[in-house]
């Protein structure tokens, strides 16, 4: 069973991940961990906390002389922004005389409001700490753990902008994509006009005291066929995918491949057609990429195609109207500062979030207390498509 817990909250002392599962002798450095955390740290409409955190998980367990040892991967990462709410977010009692930053006004479109009902939670600071997308920085280091695993067996995780608002870049196929363009690129994209379109837009909800979303892509590209079932609802692996992209904060929509865009278009025109192929692995491949890599619940060896709309966030620099929790009286929201655009970090979570379920899914059908014997139960298994495409009795 592959999975990961987090704590902590956005401003306490730090952030706790506990990986499990991870096979032994998968080579894992902090120093690896750390260029992911840095991804996600990068991009343009980025808040003023990004300018206080330098973050960095230090690796507690698991690991030793820079490989995995089959057992759990504890890191933690600290909360440097902690020293200015010391008293306010420490962990023992604290006296009156201390400012606990109480917040009870709602923001609408947060957690805090149902959070606050559903917690007993008369200071909303108790729901929105934790609500916070600082939690999403403990899910890029156990993505990273998880996509070095992924690495070892080949497979690749990219990501990419695809709209900001209602500008939207090119459709460019991923296989033409330049992947390290898009990484040079503070938002995230391939393409010049598209970039200087997707800033003019982040300006503009700036100077309009506002936020704005968008959608992004992640590919997984070497991805084995067969990851997920079509046996069971929950062992889909385009279920497993939407409820990981889902969870994502301010996430709203999720599609699969060209999901939406095909629905417009008659059936003859979306399906992708399956023909002979001896160089392909598989013996056979797709004329297309209708499917995004998935059919069945199934992944079919194409590239896994993810698109993801994430909202504009809640907070903003002109508050909406709203209410104190506690005595019902009509006030301002708060202003917690904040990003005026998630979309590109939010690429950088999502791969996070594609790396543990495929993670997931590979250690599901091939097994392994060793990485070397995950590979060559993979490698295995990859033979015996030999067997298809050709006359009985002729296989190679």
């Amino acid at each position: 069973m592959f999975r990961f817990l987090t704590s902590g909250e956005s401003h306490g002392p730090g952030l706790t991940i506990v990986v499990e599962g991870v096979p032994a002798g998968v080579p894992l450095t902090e120093s690896y961990i750390a260029e992911q955390l840095a991804r996600r740290q990068r991009g343009y409409g980025r808040g003023g906390r990004m300018k206080i955190e330098t973050d960095f998980a230090a690796i507690r367990g698991g690991v030793r002389h820079g490989e995995t040892l089959g057992s759990p991967v504890g890191m933690t990462i600290e909360n440097k922004d902690f020293a200015n709410w010391q008293g306010a977010m420490d962990v023992g009692p604290v006296g009156p005389d201390v400012d606990h930053k109480e917040n009870t006004r709602v923001v609408p479109g947060h957690a805090d409001f149902p959070g606050a009902l559903k917690y007993m939670a008369h200071d909303m600071r108790n729901v929105l700490e934790r609500a916070s997308a600082r939690e999403t920085a403990a899910r890029v280091a156990a993505g990273a753990v998880a996509r070095a695993f992924l690495e070892e067996l080949g497979i690749q995780i990219r990501s990419r902008v695809i709209s900001v608002g209602s500008v939207t870049a090119p459709d460019t196929p991923t296989s033409e994509i330049d992947w390290d363009v898009v990484e040079e690129c503070d938002v995230r994209t391939d393409d010049p006009e598209a970039a200087e379109a997707f800033r003019a837009a982040i300006d503009a909800s700036k100077a309009d005291r506002t936020t704005i979303g968008g959608v992004f892509q992640v590919v997984a590209e070497g991805v084995p066929v067969g990851l997920g079932s079509h046996i069971q609802w929950d062992r889909k692996l385009d279920g497993l995918l939407a409820q990981a992209m889902m969870s994502i904060n301010a996430v709203k929509g999720v599609e699969i491949g060209r999901g939406f865009a095909n629905t417009e278009r008659p059936g003859r025109e979306i399906q992708d057609v399956v023909v002979p192929a001896p160089d392909d692995p598989r013996r056979f491949r797709q004329t297309s990429n209708e499917a995004g890599g998935i059919e069945g619940g199934m992944s079919n060896g194409n590239p896994i195609i993810v698109h993801v709309a994430i909202k504009p966030i809640a907070t903003m620099t002109e508050p909406l109207p709203s209410v104190d929790i506690n005595t019902g009286e009509v006030i301002e929201a708060p202003y917690h500062r904040s990003d005026i655009c998630q979309v590109p970090p939010a690429c950088v979570v999502g791969e996070a979030m594609m790396a543990q379920v495929l993670a997931l899914t590979v250690l599901e059908k091939f097994g392994g207390d060793h990485i070397s014997e995950t590979r060559r139960n993979l490698d295995g298994y990859v033979e015996s498509h030999q067997e298809f495409g050709q006359p009985s009795g002729q296989a190679d």
